[in-house]
């Protein structure tokens, strides 16, 4: 009865809203990258340069995230969208342990639904692009494509942690992600694939079932995120701290996180 009594109280809105909102990142940012680079689509021969449908493949995929972080269920959930930047908060005393871990478990079935829906959408131009699975790129030692993950998700988790750490600067994160984010697509794709997600690389391996390399996206991409938690913390010297676990907070909403220094509604633990 207990078992039973503690499943119905955990916070089952703000994982679907994970769900959802990772399927809903996925399903736009695959959809983008198979128009751009799909085997006989247009736009290989309307813009044949590749970085151009980068920077676009960057600022759309990383947009339909800044969106949902600005809609209702981002504003419920805070919108992670990614296990990296959950175990982020967590580390930094933000989060139980239970949401933890229903938020990671969210994140993973989310971008598995997500790329599902890509491919039913796309089929076979999807297939074109090998499931817009992460790997590393033509010419580039692991060594430096694993050191390019931790580099990229260390500066948007620390970044994250900067913004939300001041009240000024607070309501404007949805924006720097969007941009940094969209930037590293651009500039870091032809590296590694700019995985920064370690559910985003794992939705398309699952479907394919293709595992090669995506060890890279399972260690560098956390280790990334646990590095910029010590950076903060050396920066902060204690006199400073995350505000909240939201990329997105608005006092009318409630807020399952710990230790919010921001209005909220109440939410009992």
């Amino acid at each position: 009865m207990n078992t039973f009594t503690n499943w119905k109280t955990l916070n089952w809105p703000e994982y679907g809203a994970e769900l959802l909102g990772t399927a809903f990142n996925i399903l736009v940012g695959f959809s983008i990258i198979t128009f751009n680079f799909g085997k006989g689509l247009p736009m290989e021969h309307l813009i044949p340069a590749v970085s151009p449908r980068l920077l676009i493949n960057g600022l759309i995929f990383a947009g339909s995230g800044a969106i949902y972080s600005i809609s209702p269920l981002g504003k419920l959930s805070g919108s992670h969208l990614n296990p990296c930047l959950s175990l982020a908060f967590w580390v930094q005393g933000k989060m139980h342990k239970r949401d933890l871990i229903g938020y990671i478990i969210s994140q993973f079935i989310g971008a598995t639904i997500g790329t599902s829906l890509a491919l039913a959408l796309w089929k076979n131009y999807l297939v074109s692009v090998n499931y817009c699975i992460t790997s590393p790129g033509i010419g580039y030692p692991l060594w430096y494509v694993f050191l390019a993950e931790v580099f990229m998700t260390f500066l948007l988790v620390l970044s994250i942690f900067i913004f939300l750490s001041h009240h000024h600067l607070l309501r404007w994160t949805p924006l720097m992600v969007w941009l940094l984010v969209a930037t590293m697509v651009w500039l870091g794709a032809p590296i590694s694939g700019t995985s920064i997600n370690t559910a985003r690389s794992i939705g398309p391996a699952l479907l394919a079932w293709s595992w090669k390399y995506q060890w890279i996206y399972c260690i560098a991409s956390p280790l990334g995120a646990l590095i910029a938690v010590k950076v903060f913390q050396l920066l902060a010297m204690g006199e400073r701290e995350v505000l909240t676990g939201k990329l997105f907070h608005v006092p009318n909403y409630r807020c399952i996180f710990k230790n919010v220094k921001v209005p909220h509604i109440q939410k009992h633990q």
